[in-house]
């Protein structure tokens, strides 16, 4: 059974999609350890001070699936710097006290430690949930499990190519909110959005019981206002760690200030 303290983890992402007091809810995205430990600290809260609702953590990988080349070379520089599983762990436990925290981490980490063991090092770290966009929804239903034991939402990831009798399946089973990948390909600032977005979210509306929050290709306020439109949450992740790589915590605050700007409730 769960601590209460591990419950409450997953009720803070359903209150902060209910709470944000915008058009939806900001959740800037960094990677843990860029540039270094103290410095993604920092970042992150600055993406507080700046408005954030949550925070979608990065735990720097080697190999990565969905990574553009902004946040790939994040990765990279974090892990050259010495960043690991447990120092990004600490960076979550630092910034969970003041706004939700979902790590975002590829399957091999978690399943090098067993679900069990990761699900209560990220509890215990303070996070709310997980997204792990590497781990099939057929294959998690071990780690699911383990997340609902110890309070945390396994967060699915869904695309514009899902078909309809697997969108059913996987927000059948959905936790926290549905992360709607906006267009195939890996994150990285667009000019434009997808065409068919949208329709998209329509889609996973219609099929999803919890929030639905869309991300990659989200770079401008303007963009996040549009996209804010159709959907329950806004991700941004390459243009804020673009920003991070650039000017640092206060480039980064700068950049989560215009985007909460542009979701201000008229």
């Amino acid at each position: 059974m769960a601590d209460a303290a591990a419950v409450a983890g997953a009720d803070r992402i359903a209150a902060a999609f209910a709470d944000h007091g915008r058009r939806a809810a900001l959740m800037p995205y960094l990677m843990a350890g860029f540039p270094d430990r103290d410095g993604s600290l920092a970042v992150g809260e600055a993406c507080v001070e700046a408005g954030a609702d949550l925070i979608e953590l990065g735990v720097p990988f080697s190999d990565p699936l969905a990574d553009g080349p902004v946040i790939h070379t994040a990765a990279t520089e974090a892990l050259a710097r010495g960043a690991t599983v447990d120092s990004a762990l600490s960076v979550c436990e630092s910034l969970s006290a003041r706004v939700p925290v979902v790590l975002m981490i590829y399957a091999n980490p978690v399943l090098a430690r067993g679900a069990e063991r990761f699900a209560r090092m990220a509890a215990d770290a303070g996070a709310a949930g997980l997204i792990v966009p590497d781990l099939p929804h057929d294959e998690a239903g071990e780690l699911r499990a383990a997340c609902d034991a110890h309070g945390l939402a396994l967060v699915p990831l869904v695309a514009p190519t899902t078909t309809g009798e697997r969108l059913a399946s996987i927000c059948a089973q959905a936790r926290g909110f549905v992360y709607t990948v906006s267009l195939t390909g890996t994150t990285g600032e667009r000019s434009q959005l997808p065409p068919e977005l949208s329709r998209t979210v329509e889609r996973v509306r219609a099929a999803a019981p919890v929030p639905v929050a869309v991300g990659f290709g989200i770079s401008t306020g303007e963009q996040a206002r549009r996209v804010a439109e159709l959907a329950d949450g806004v991700i941004v992740g390459s243009r804020v760690m673009r920003a991070a790589g650039e000017g640092g915590a206060q480039a980064v605050r700068e950049v989560v200030a215009e985007l909460a700007a542009a979701l201000a409730a008229d």
